[in-house]
């Protein structure tokens, strides 16, 4: 073993540098792509790699500057700031009078850099002193700068599927300088186990891979990897969850979508994906809750109060005590009759609202606690609905009068909405026969 200050990571030390070597990523890079016909063919230009962490947006942006013949400067936007960027710049200028060659600017994390860091790379990339490559973990549209993203083209790079992974492992043992000297033994099916304990990630599988030899048993000059080490390895690993991040919204969307939907399996299994992750279980009945009203609203108003019975026993149990009233919860609203006039009631409410201006409560409606507003006719001729023929007044308006009458909430044919729509009908109604 190396010693440790010359130590290097073995998916430091089996970075590919050629396509032949780079597993993944084939809706890129393919035979034909325009991204890898691009490179095999030294047509620079700049771009953001998007994707999920240990997918090879570092290894890519190194492979294209040695495809390229070109001057390969990082950083990474965790540690740098403008001063860092000035000073790559400035490499880059010097080695394009000395080389008459290009330089490609790598920015890790690139969206940990603010709008006027962002902006500091703008006019090297429009004059051709650099080809900036960014790699985001983050949805570009959201993370960085319009003037940014408009020169730039954005590659998508996915999580990399258990059989791939298994094929980096695999090559790692073949072609590493210290593993492909050892005596290692692993069965495939450990070495499965442990690209599903990786989640997409190639850089840790590799890691977790290198542990294991590292904590392998040594019989008659071999490395036997065991089943047993092979488990202790991967038993602390979690799922990709990204909290707060891109993946975080893809699944509470998923989620959601999926309640909405009704069904209740895949709602169940969105709930699940997260809590694996690390989600926080009250993060998602707090979203049940609003689900409650606005996909369900009056077609059942039971799942409303459902929802806040799963947040009372879930604050009161805990996990996982608590996660069976949350699963009956999420099984409750997939499975109930949805609705969102409710939702779209609020919308056309507060557009309305917002469009008529401060328009004056009609005098028949002000209450009148004092004699002055007596005078002046607060409350009068105003209909108490309680004393009226089935507590309805019918033929009474309760919009300004420059407003009219305004029909917000349409309630659909399903749940209890059906009967809440027949009410409405037989009121309009009434009130259409008093005005007459």
């Amino acid at each position: 073993m190396p010693q440790h200050s010359a130590y290097r990571p073995l998916a430091d030390r089996v970075r590919p540098d050629n396509f032949s070597h780079y597993i993944g990523q084939e809706q890129i890079l393919a035979e034909g792509k325009p991204l890898r016909t691009a490179i095999e063919n030294q047509r620079l230009h700049s771009m953001v790699f998007w994707g999920p962490p240990g997918t090879g947006k570092t290894t890519l942006a190194r492979m294209i500057a040695n495809y390229c013949n070109a001057q390969f400067l990082s950083i990474s936007a965790v540690l740098a700031g403008v001063k860092d960027i000035r000073q790559a710049i400035e490499q880059a200028r010097q080695y394009q009078e000395v080389y008459q060659k290009p330089t490609i600017l790598f920015v890790d994390e690139v969206h940990r850099f603010n709008k006027s860091q962002q902006d500091a790379f703008l006019p090297f990339v429009e004059d051709g002193t650099v080809f900036f490559i960014g790699a985001t973990t983050e949805n570009p549209s959201f993370e960085l700068n319009n003037a940014l993203l408009s020169r730039t083209k954005t590659y998508v790079l996915k999580s990399i599927s258990d059989e791939s992974l298994c094929k980096v492992l695999q090559q790692a043992l073949l072609s590493d300088e210290i593993l492909s000297k050892q005596n290692i033994e692993i069965a495939d099916e450990l070495l499965l186990i442990i690209a599903k304990a990786a989640d997409g990630d190639a850089r840790r599988s590799l890691n977790l891979l290198e542990i294991a030899v590292e904590l392998a048993s040594t019989v008659n000059d071999k490395i036997v990897i065991t089943k047993d080490t092979v488990i202790a390895v991967t038993s602390e690993g979690s799922r990709r969850f990204d909290n707060k991040g891109e993946l975080f919204y893809d699944q509470i969307s998923a989620f959601h979508k999926s309640v909405r939907g009704s069904s209740p399996d895949a709602a169940l299994y969105w709930y699940c994906r997260m809590i694996d992750g690390g989600c926080d279980p009250l993060y998602v009945i707090r979203r049940m809750v609003s689900i409650a009203s606005e996909d369900i609203g009056n077609a059942d108003p039971r799942a409303l109060q459902i929802a806040l019975n799963a947040w009372d026993a879930f604050k009161r149990q805990g996990a996982p005590e608590g996660e069976l009233a949350v699963a009956q919860a999420i099984t409750y609203l997939a499975s109930a009759p949805k609705s969102n006039a409710s939702y779209l009631a609020l919308k056309a409410a507060k557009a309305a609202a917002k469009q008529s201006g401060t328009l004056e409560v009609p005098l028949h409606l002000r209450n009148a606690p004092t004699k002055l507003m007596q005078e002046l006719d607060y409350g009068r001729d105003y209909r108490y609905a309680h004393d009226e023929v089935d507590a309805f007044a019918a033929g009474e308006t309760y919009f300004p009068q420059e407003l009219g009458e305004q029909v917000f909430y349409q309630p659909v044919a399903r749940g209890l909405e059906i009967k809440i729509a027949e009410k409405l009908k037989r009121l309009r109604h009434l009130n259409n026969e008093a005005k007459k």
